[in-house]
């Protein structure tokens, strides 16, 4: 039995940390299958994950095979089947929509031919570019039904559960199932192009949408449109695919809002489906996208699309689709305020995951264009653990071969996939089947998962008293017809103001220094408190910003909570009208930003508390008028306020109005006059350690550091005040370290003893007669500690230096 209780992923009532390899079998030759299994199994994955391409499984006739009847390459049981006999439980991805390369994204071409009312069209009623549908058509619904009647009861026959008395089937090894995906990246193609779904279908439901929605007001906003004979939608339709500037701006913001019920109806009919064939007892997931060249900045967008499909609803899972390359300075606070975001929006039980996690060398074309550093998925993996993701699969894990279509098409090379004849050219496991250069880094990073499994099923990030704000409107930037003058500014000025800000510098400062931070959705929620108020939060506002979300910043202060503001001061709200709300309370006027430029050179100077700071260039900054508080920073030159200090309600705001570098220390000393604890401090002699700490079951502390840095560095690391594992701290290059601090080892057969260590456990063993031995990792060295030292209590030790084991006895 699977269930989402607390935050944590039971398997059969177990906390169980779900570490997955992606193999698709219709990439690898059916007698080969056993040897892929197989080196996953030997690289410390516990699960498997596949796609389950309709387009593969669709015959010439039209007929379906997915269970070998015509070819034994197409039998899915099988394969899961061979998962179950080495021990390995099975994620499910049977689309429709799958992506992964594969032409039409997985849809077969014979829905195109047959059903071109489903094929949408975009702003101006151009063709979209993609091989995207109306998920809603109902012609694709029926379609997607006799596809979901031949695979699903693949899947409802090897459950991980038993549905008859809702307990764990007295088969489990053969029924190795534990999740099913609902379709696969939803609204991704349209964001990416520019190009929502404008079917007459669509436009008719968006109508009726928009009359419910706003009532008397509709007309309002859309002045002619909605008057007219109900059974005439020609105008309508014109007006939203070609829309006028007088409702430009709140179509684009009805549009987002519209979209994220819509593909909630539809993954509702999907599960609907799923369930009527008998796939029932097993989280189903939905797969956000939206990382994109390079940068996690954009992921929110996804969050923002696809929120209402899956946020505090019981049965469904969100998993992150991340595609950054190696860790930077750029892409750790990409990450970190990536889960953060993610678990926001989720309910008290809905743990994190991951369901695409990059793995392999980034050489995705084949060309050796790029190599990524080879510790990059394991610091990843240590990140993702530490901040409470229970399942990750590493996508993709092994690489294949695109076999031919069922039927040519002539595009020129009639596979199913455009990668050509080999794919996953970057898997740590290659086409051929052979160990790639980043097998041996992937696998130390899944048996680490595995071995520090009992304690990071139930753990916990602890965090210090603050949040950065998620203003999900903020991302719903996916939808704006390119000669909109309303929707390109308003896009052009969120897209730029939000998340960790410019330059990361809300979220990168904070975590230089330590701070462990979560996020809040301001939409939605309150913030947490901390002995009975809330939180400091960090929020990035633009110059659109809508009049809920400005309440809720005062309201918040109203409460007796701080803010730490960066950006442009709200003037408008997201349609393009006024809104002053935030500025009032503050008592600030915004004046006309300056920005550089070729005779133009924007720099500011820190006042007050913010100094000492050197006089530091900007990109762009909005001097204001004040009518109290603190000046803080200041134009260079005209002496004008661009940063403040002051009081609201029972709470403080600083406020920058300038695209600040991340400087540690100009943010940290605006974080102190907030008076934000820092639990963990992080004292490094160059740029690159990041750190948290994690509290699981029995008070059992971790320690996380990673060194992503390509310098050997050294460093001080304190928590709550005292100095842990040793002053003077010598941290390798691209390392990291899961360190046991007072970890309670109950769950090793040792209840009541501890382990307090400078080196992480990265194996062990327990024998008949009670005895466990641990295997230690490299030990972090001190000035202090110079070499490997552990303290055990509760147990009697038996240590071996050389080779870094230690074998405990109860007692």
């Amino acid at each position: 039995m699977i269930e989402a209780r607390g935050r944590r992923l039971l398997v059969d009532g177990e906390p169980r940390v779900v570490v997955a390899g992606e193999i698709h079998y219709f990439r690898v030759p059916r007698d080969q299958w056993e040897q892929r299994l197989d080196l996953l199994v030997e690289s410390g994955c516990n699960t498997v994950a596949s796609y389950i391409p309709w387009l593969v499984h669709e015959l010439a006739d039209g007929s379906l095979d997915v269970t070998g009847r015509t070819d034994p390459q197409l039998d899915v049981g099988a394969f899961i089947d061979l998962c179950a006999d080495r021990g390995l439980w099975f994620i499910a991805r049977p689309g429709p929509f799958q992506m992964a390369e594969l032409k039409n994204e997985g849809l077969p071409y014979r829905l195109y031919r047959e059903h071109p009312e489903i094929v949408p069209v975009g702003w101006d009623a151009k063709p979209s570019t993609t091989a995207t549908v109306d998920y809603l058509a109902p012609a694709f619904l029926a379609e997607t039904r006799r596809w979901y009647e031949a695979v699903m009861p693949v899947l409802a026959a090897r459950l991980h559960v038993d549905t008859a008395g809702g307990g764990s089937a007295p088969e489990a090894p053969r029924r190795p199932v534990i999740a099913v995906q609902l379709d696969n990246e939803i609204g991704m193609l349209a964001w990416v192009t520019n190009s929502p779904d404008l079917t007459e279908h669509l436009l008719d439901d968006f109508r009726g949408w928009v009359r419910h929605r706003h009532g008397e007001q509709a007309s309002e906003r859309y002045p002619g449109l909605l008057d007219d004979d109900p059974d005439d939608h020609a105008a309508w339709n014109e007006a939203v695919r070609s829309p006028d500037e007088r409702w430009a701006g709140d179509l684009r913001v009805d549009l987002a809002a519209f979209m994220r019920g819509r593909f909630a109806r539809y993954v509702d009919a999907l599960r609907a489906m799923a369930e009527e064939s008998g796939v029932v007892g097993v989280p189903f997931l939905v797969n956000i996208h939206g990382t994109a060249d390079g940068s996690g900045q954009p992921f929110p967008i996804g969050i923002s699309q696809l929120v209402d499909t899956y946020a505090r609803r019981p049965g469904y899972l969100s998993g992150s689709d991340h595609y950054v390359g190696n860790l930077t300075l750029g892409t750790t606070p990409d990450l970190y305020v990536l889960n953060a975001y993610q678990a926001a929006v989720h309910d008290a039980d809905q743990p994190i995951t991951s369901l695409e996690f990059e793995a392999g060398t980034g050489d995705y074309g084949g060309g050796f264009d790029q190599n990524y550093d080879p510790h990059t998925v394991e610091l990843k993996t240590r990140l993702f653990l530490a901040q409470g993701n229970r399942m990750l699969n590493y996508y993709l894990m092994a690489g294949g071969i695109n076999p031919p279509l069922q039927t040519p098409v002539g595009d020129g090379n009639d596979r199913i996939a455009f990668t050509g004849e080999r794919h996953g050219f970057a898997a740590p496991i290659t086409p051929e089947g052979t160990r790639g250069p980043t097998f041996a880094p992937t696998a130390r990073a899944a048996h680490l998962a595995r071995t520090m499994e009992p304690w990071l099923g139930t753990s916990t990030e602890e965090l210090d008293d603050l949040s950065l704000g998620l203003v999900l409107d903020s991302y719903a930037t996916e939808y704006a017809h390119p000669h909109s003058a309303v929707m390109t500014r308003v896009v052009a000025d969120l897209a730029r103001w939000r998340g960790a800000g410019p330059r990361r510098a809300l979220a990168r400062p904070a975590m230089m220094r330590g701070h462990r931070f979560d996020a809040v959705d301001v939409q939605r929620d309150l913030a947490r408190q901390v002995d009975g108020r809330p939180v400091t939060v960090m929020c990035a506002v633009s110059q659109h910003l809508a009049e809920s979300t400005q309440r809720w910043l005062v309201d918040h202060c109203e409460r007796g909570g701080s803010l730490l503001l960066l950006g442009r001061m709200p003037e408008f709200d997201l349609a393009g009208r006024p809104c002053t709300i935030l500025a009032d309370a503050l008592g600030v006027r915004p004046g006309e930003p300056v920005s550089e430029g070729h005779r133009s050179h924007p720099s500011v100077v820190s006042q007050g508390w913010a100094a000492p700071e050197a006089e530091v260039r900007v990109g762009w900054a909005q001097p204001f008028q004040v009518s109290r508080g603190e000046v803080v920073l200041t134009l260079a030159g005209s002496g004008d306020a661009c940063g403040l200090d002051v009081a609201v309600g029972a709470g403080r705001v600083v406020l920058f109005t300038a695209e600040l570098p991340g400087l540690p220390t100009w943010f940290g000393r605006a974080l102190d006059r907030l008076g934000v604890s820092r639990g963990l401090v992080l004292d490094s002699e160059f740029p690159g350690l990041f750190g948290t700490t994690t509290l699981s079951d029995r008070e059992s502390r971790i320690l996380h550091l990673w060194n992503i840095s390509g310098y050997e560095m050294d460093a001080e690391v304190s928590l709550n005040g005292r100095a842990v594992v040793g002053e003077h701290l010598r941290l390798k290059p691209y390392t990291g370290w899961m360190l046991p601090l007072g970890l309670e080892l109950s769950p090793l057969g040792l209840p009541g003893a501890r382990l307090t260590a400078n080196a992480e456990v990265i194996g062990s063993t327990r024998a008949d007669d009670g005895t466990v031995r641990l295997k230690f990792g490299e030990p972090l060295r001190s000035a202090t500690h110079p070499g490997w030292w552990l303290q055990v209590v509760g147990a009697s030790a038996v240590v071996d230096e050389d080779s870094l084991t230690v074998t405990l006895t109860p007692g």
